[in-house]
């Protein structure tokens, strides 16, 4: 037995009163072993150096070590595996405050993995001497266990009450996209990458390569200082082949997550995109994957894949059971984007192929117009414009807005302009024209409202003669910064059957430019219409500038951040007549 161990149990002993033949101290001795031998609780006396000096049958038990193996030696050395708190026990000696800490690792005995034990310790002394600590242990394994159990099912909840929250606020594919990388590297990962299917004839890939995966990478996000690590990744907008058995067209296949931890690199070889990457993946530290298959309404549409670097941890199992949960929600917002992605497409496209450009005025009118959609966030309106020559030498010239968003209102838009058309040409002034318009709708069973500014241009008297159908006024820009807005009687949208339309005439000027527009121009969300209207006075517009240059100017200038709907502007102005024209 080593020295300090004689020194303390002498001196122990001197603490119980042990003394040769004296018959009361060597049973009071007896008691007091036989409570530390048959206590359940685990009991260990140290040294001030930290030392075993006394280990009772439930410490042995619990270590897994006879108990004269413990003697004279440190935690460390009789259990390598266990975080024993260490820092707490000098504390204890060194101030002589009693503690309680929590303890965990493993032991040459009981089940395999991770178990747990709660320890009181309090510093021993004799004569004012220390000469060791004391400690008393019990195992809380099983409610440990339960208290991370039940952290972790808080975690995942908070986590996908996060996803609803902060996944999918747009419809946008790829602001959805990014939003959800960003939830997988603020939760789970250093690196993170979203890839959906990539499109036929879409992003510079008409033809998937043989034996691979193509995608198309919709967002990728990272941790701060690990540009290096995204970096040498595919980027957003491009797509990426996966070979052929690796782990992405694996968890496409099985519809389940497939994970790769510290794997060597003959099989990380196997796993990643391609095998002559492999070497640039490790130059940064990348050591753990995983790939979650997003699937939604039973259908593959794209892949998560998340990955950890350098000291991270590797993926544990509740980190996957996470991320599989996170992919999950997750999926039904990229679902929903796709689709409505698919949808508004459609829409632009038809409303492109039913606007077109407005028909050619007589040749005393000069026109430009511009068509500007809100943006793939945003469904796509029912906003036109169109010129109709007529009898004369007159044009009509028509600005309106279907009621709604979507397939349904470009559609719809196309019967209110075939029916302006029709009516135009039965010589109507404008007020009746819309009457007319409004009967007509409601007995074909348009089921939208839509507004509506006519303006018929008669050169042959020199007069412009304005109606409107719940519409927005027209601006009249003169030369240099002149500009006003006309008042024009306001009856009721197209499609209400109220009738109730007036027009209101004014004098040509061919030294003036008309602008009509749709309420996307003006309409801003917390601002007064009346505001809106007063600053497209005030935009800087001249007469002078040429028609084209004018419309881009006005929305420019109106237009600062992203449009919230849709907008058509139409500009005209009267040519000169020559001498002999009637």
């Amino acid at each position: 037995m080593v020295p300090e161990v004689d020194a303390v149990t002498g001196a122990v002993a001197r603490l119980v009163g042990t003394h040769a033949g004296d018959v009361r101290d060597v049973g009071a001795y007896a008691v007091l072993q036989g409570l530390l031998d048959g206590t359940p609780a685990a009991v260990g006396v140290m040294s001030p150096t930290m030392r075993y000096l006394y280990v009772n049958p439930a410490l042995a038990r619990m270590n897994g070590l006879p108990a004269e193996v413990h003697l004279g030696r440190t935690i460390g050395e009789v259990l390598p595996d266990l975080d024993a708190k260490e820092d707490v026990l000098r504390a204890v000696l060194r101030d002589g405050v009693p503690r309680e800490a929590t303890s965990s690792g493993t032991t040459h005995a009981g089940p395999p993995g991770r178990r747990w034990w709660h320890g009181a310790y309090h510093r021993l002394e004799h004569e004012g001497e220390v000469v060791g600590l004391a400690a008393v242990l019990l195992e809380v394994s099983e409610s440990r266990r339960t208290q991370l159990e039940l952290d972790a099912a808080r975690r995942r909840l908070a986590v996908l009450d996060a996803a609803a929250t902060r996944v999918g606020t747009t419809l946008d594919l790829v602001e959805t996209c990014e939003e959800l990388a960003e939830l997988f590297v603020a939760e789970l990962s250093d690196v993170a990458t979203v890839d959906v299917f990539a499109v036929e004839g879409a992003n510079g890939a008409p033809h998937q390569p043989l034996d691979m995966v193509r995608m198309w990478r919709a967002a990728l996000s990272h941790r701060p200082g690990m540009s290096e690590q995204a970096a040498i990744l595919r980027q957003p907008g491009e797509n990426v082949d996966y070979q052929q058995g690796s782990m992405v067209p694996r968890a496409l296949s099985e519809r389940s997550p497939v994970v790769v931890n510290r794997a060597a690199d003959e099989e990380m070889a196997r796993q990643v995109s391609s095998p002559d990457r492999l070497a640039v993946f490790r130059s940064v530290g990348l050591h753990s994957v995983v790939a979650l298959p997003l699937v939604a309404r039973g259908s593959a549409i794209g892949m998560v894949t998340m990955s950890r670097h350098g000291a991270a941890d590797e993926f544990s199992p509740e980190d996957v059971i996470l991320a599989r949960d996170l992919a999950r929600r997750g999926a039904i917002s990229v679902d929903n984007a796709r689709r409505y992605a698919h949808e508004h497409d459609i829409a632009l496209a038809l409303q492109h192929a039913l606007l077109a450009a407005p028909d050619a005025p007589h040749p005393d009118i000069e026109l430009a117009s511009r068509y500007r959609p809100a943006g793939s966030s945003v469904e796509v309106g029912g906003d036109w414009y169109d010129a109709v020559a007529l009898s004369g030498g007159r044009t009509l010239l028509a600005v309106g807005d279907v009621m709604g968003h979507g397939v349904q209102a470009a559609v719809e838009m196309s019967q209110f302009r075939a029916l302006l058309r029709v009516q135009a040409r039965s010589d109507l002034e404008p007020h009746e024209i819309l009457a007319a318009v409004d009967r007509t709708s409601t007995k074909a069973g348009i089921e939208r409202v839509a507004s509506c500014l006519l303006v018929l241009v008669d050169p042959a008297t020199d007069t412009v003669t304005f109606a409107s159908a719940g519409h927005l006024p027209p601006l009249l820009v003169g030369p240099g910064d002149a500009a006003e807005l006309v008042d024009v009687p306001v009856g009721p949208p197209l499609g209400t059957g109220f009738g109730g339309y007036g027009s209101v005439r004014r004098r040509s000027d061919p030294d003036r430019v008309l602008v009509m527009y749709t309420d996307g121009l003006v309409e801003r969300r917390g601002e007064d219409i009346g505001e809106s209207l007063q600053r497209l006075t005030r935009v800087g517009l001249t007469a002078e500038t040429p028609l084209v240059r004018l419309v881009d100017t006005v929305i420019a200038r109106m237009i600062t951040d992203k449009p919230e709907d849709d907008i058509a502007v139409l500009a005209a102005r009267r040519r000169p007549s020559a001498p002999d024209r009637t």
